[in-house]
């Protein structure tokens, strides 16, 4: 962590304790997101503080991956304080992909607007598992794009798109053929239709996650993100620092829901003494503590090669895995050692124990990236493409 980092991650952590917290009983914060309304009005009080996009500098650069680590922590704080500052998914990993491959117009057009966080985001990957489409799998990608003249057509249908209820950029995966391509795209369009915005455990997300149909959707040359049928290499340039970028924002939570819960056993009595003397209570946060530990080295350790130049597929789905099981299992414990208070509202411990549960499926779920890595395995020492 270099000085700047440091003083970054100082500043947007007073602003989350000092004015995010604040707004966690906001009765704008719905069961699909926060409200737009909401999102406007946090994003303006981070810009007036200064701690808006914290992780992009003035001239357009990136923190390093370990930088941000500390910065979209203390952004994680609150389950409010990403979408504040502007360092949520998927907007944040959005901006990555597109400061990477975007043209200049493009740039200027959809990223500029994003970074000032006056407009929100979609990528539109995630197919319905009904129809046998592209979930953690994009090599079942169904949507197509088919030639048109100089553009191309796009059909397909499309599930589990955050944010895209809302959202003035989309960033459509669409098959050409044998490969991929990346399409980005002004949103709403009429060719672009939510079907439903579907009830899920989680609600820290502006627009929710819906299902939405593109139909007869018609791109130009110049809606290519990127070079056409290098769609899975640019996701794979997004997925991998967005992966850590989750687990930078929700060890912030932990950490939070963790201090609520040792206050609350260092303050409740019972059978005679405080929960945090019963060894029960004590050994759950002492090993709360490991595994906080555990997961600041992990992502270090994944943002460092990361920050090397390398792809880090490997690195991240093993950061991934461990840092989510490792979160839930801190979440988890901290409502047991609040009993009826950690299943309750009346903190937000049970908030993010919710939050923290669908993270063990987003970006892809832990069995997932375990047989991902066990197929490296096997052609680390069988020497087939299997």
């Amino acid at each position: 962590m270099t000085a700047r980092a440091a003083e970054i991650a100082e500043r947007v952590e007073a602003f989350v304790r000092d004015v995010v917290i604040g707004y966690e009983t906001d009765p704008r914060w719905g069961p699909h997101g926060p409200a737009d309304a909401l999102v406007a009005e946090l994003r303006d009080r981070a810009r007036g503080a200064g701690v808006l996009t914290p992780h992009i500098l003035t001239d357009g650069s990136h923190l390093t991956q370990r930088d941000t680590a500390v910065v979209l922590k203390a952004s994680g704080l609150s389950p409010l304080g990403p979408v504040a500052v502007n360092t949520a998914a998927p907007d944040e990993g959005n901006m990555f992909l597109l400061g990477k491959v975007a043209t200049p117009v493009q740039r200027e057009r959809f990223l500029e607007p994003l970074i000032a966080g006056l407009e929100r985001s979609a990528f539109l990957m995630t197919e319905p598992a009904a129809e046998n489409g592209a979930g953690s799998d994009p090599s079942l990608l169904r949507t197509t794009a088919v030639p048109d003249g100089s553009g191309w057509i796009i059909n397909g249908r499309k599930t589990f798109i955050t944010g895209i209820e809302g959202a003035s950029v989309g960033i459509v995966m669409a098959r050409t053929g044998e490969t991929a391509t990346l399409f980005l795209i002004a949103l709403p369009d009429p060719a672009v239709r939510i079907e439903r915005i579907i009830d899920t455990i989680d609600s820290t997300m502006p627009g929710g996650h819906a299902e939405v149909v593109i139909d007869n959707l018609r791109v130009t040359p110049a809606d290519l993100l990127g070079e056409a049928g290098r769609g899975f290499d640019y996701a794979q340039v997004r997925l991998a620092p967005a992966r850590l970028s989750h687990c930078m924002r929700w060890l912030g939570a932990a950490t939070r829901a963790n201090a609520i819960a040792s206050d609350y056993a260092c303050r409740r009595q019972a059978f005679g003494r405080l929960l945090i003397d019963h060894e029960g209570v004590g050994f759950q946060l002492a090993d709360n503590m490991i595994d906080l530990r555990m997961c600041e080295q992990m992502i270090d350790w994944c943002a460092g090669v990361l920050d090397g130049g390398a792809r880090g597929s490997a690195e991240s789905s093993i950061a991934k895995v461990a840092v989510s099981e490792a979160l839930f299992r801190i979440a988890d414990r901290c409502v047991q050692v609040m009993g009826a208070t950690g299943v309750s509202d009346d903190t937000v411990v049970a908030r993010i124990f919710r939050e923290i549960r669908a993270f063990r499926i987003y970006d892809g779920p832990t069995e997932v990236h375990k047989f991902a890595l066990a197929r490296r395995i096997r052609r680390a020492h069988l020497g087939d493409a299997r």
